[in-house]
């Protein structure tokens, strides 16, 4: 029933057309892309592919189409969760369990949607497992959104011992949390994987594995890099932590268009349209356009680097 859910795992942004509808053909170009750029996994279905604004038809066949375009090469993790009401999320987890997806992922937050504590996420974890296959992998995603829904330690061992959980996207954006909750899994197969780019090299040090953050939409090679050379005592190493650190706090203006844009400009896909965003991203966050022209020159250079050091 296992399977590899770790590594470097994009979460997937969703091409849409000028007009709002999916562009299913840009999708399979960033798959792709995804696959090419060092992609372990890719999950499909999640906050930055706007899961919140797609129909349940959307998000079954986002997914369904996903793991098409991948066709075996990585794992496809999806998720879509993003209803209450016990009928509904039940709905949703079927439809989507039945896309041919290689885990589900339950979104913390929709487990407990009103923060009640362990007892109505225990129950929220029950009908969650009761409504997908059996011999289904798991997965949990501390979704920011409508709220931060963190597990404790006590609801962590709750879903390690289970069985069934493959992976966690862990957005505690804590070092000390991530090292409690690897010290936790040990042993169980359950892997924490963390998405916060200022702790992305000292999660991985410390036994987290892989990284899950927005970033993974702009140089996910890069971070696979890091993961591989985590430990390395070099200055190429340390010198890559710190841009990528800084250059994820883009994340903020404008943010999945700005991933947009940068997959705009690489052919990916047409269109930098989201759902999520009803504004000019230029007009609200000052020389944006030129920061990520930074970022775009700093990815080039740190890939001719590692490119250069490959070789010799």
């Amino acid at each position: 029933m296992q399977k590899k859910a770790d590594g470097i795992v994009p979460v997937m942004l969703t091409p849409l057309t000028d007009d709002n509808r999916i562009d299913w053909e840009g999708l399979g170009r960033l798959v792709d892309w995804y696959v090419e750029h060092g992609a372990d996994a890719l999950f499909a279905v999640c906050q930055s592919s706007e899961m919140q604004r797609l129909t349940l038809a959307e998000r079954v066949e986002l997914a369904r189409r996903t793991v098409e375009f991948a066709a075996g090469r990585v794992t496809v993790i999806g998720s879509g969760h993003i209803s209450d009401a016990p009928e509904a999320q039940r709905e949703e987890l079927k439809a989507m369990a039945d896309t041919g997806v290689d885990a589900m992922v339950f979104v913390t937050n929709h487990l407990d949607p009103a923060n009640s504590g362990t007892e109505a996420f225990r129950a929220g974890v029950d009908l969650a497992i009761s409504s997908v296959p059996l011999d289904m992998p798991l997965g949990l995603y501390e979704c920011p959104a409508p709220y931060r829904r963190l597990l404790s330690d006590d609801e962590f061992k709750l879903c390690r011992d289970t069985g069934r959980f493959v992976t966690l996207k862990d957005v505690s954006c804590n070092i000390d949390t991530v090292r409690r909750r690897v010290s936790l899994a040990e042993g169980s197969g359950f892997a924490v994987v963390n998405a916060n780019a200022a702790i992305a090299a000292e999660a991985m040090r410390a036994g987290g594995k892989g990284f899950a953050g927005v970033f993974s939409n702009i140089h996910p090679d890069l971070y696979a890099w890091l993961y591989a050379n985590r430990d390395a005592d070099s200055d190429l190493r340390r010198r890559l932590e710190v841009f990528l650190a800084l250059a994820a706090m883009a994340e903020p203006m404008g943010y999945p268009v700005l991933a947009k844009i940068y997959h705009t400009r690489l052919g990916t896909f047409g269109s930098a349209h989201a759902r999520v965003i009803d504004f000019d991203i230029t007009e609200r966050y000052w020389a944006v356009m030129e920061l990520l022209e930074h970022i775009e020159t700093g990815t080039a250079q740190f890939r001719a680097e590692i490119a250069a050091q490959a070789v010799t």
